[in-house]
């Protein structure tokens, strides 16, 4: 019974400060809003969420599901990033954000927000 219990005690220690780390989750940036939702070229957007600073969020695509068009990040947040809709982007196409994200294994991930170019 003593040497059971001897086992048993430290394995418990082991699994219960073991277990934060085992149900760890990346933190995984969101874009939640963008402002304005359509606009022409050259224009600047301000994309609204969480964990979209540079420690998240590599790089910022617009995508109509078969092209991806980057855009250059001026400005980057927790909370918001700013990019210019670039002179690629073609006009009537409605475009989801596609986010980039940074770390051991990056993943493209899009977003339930849609830019419309207009002429």
């Amino acid at each position: 019974m003593r040497f059971s219990l001897a086992l048993f005690i430290p394995f418990m220690l082991l699994t219960l400060a073991a277990a934060p780390a085992l149900v760890a989750q990346d933190t995984i940036p969101r874009c939640t809003t963008v402002e304005p939702m359509s606009g022409k070229t050259g224009i600047d957007i301000v994309v609204t969420g969480e964990n979209l600073d540079k420690e998240h969020v590599a790089k910022l695509y617009l995508t109509d599901g078969t092209n991806d068009i980057e855009m250059v990040i001026a400005e980057q947040t927790g909370a918001t990033m700013k990019a210019k809709i670039p002179a690629k982007a073609k006009v009537g196409v409605r475009y989801k954000l596609m986010i980039l994200t940074r770390g051991k294994e990056p993943k493209l991930i899009e977003q339930p927000v849609r830019f419309e170019v207009e002429e």
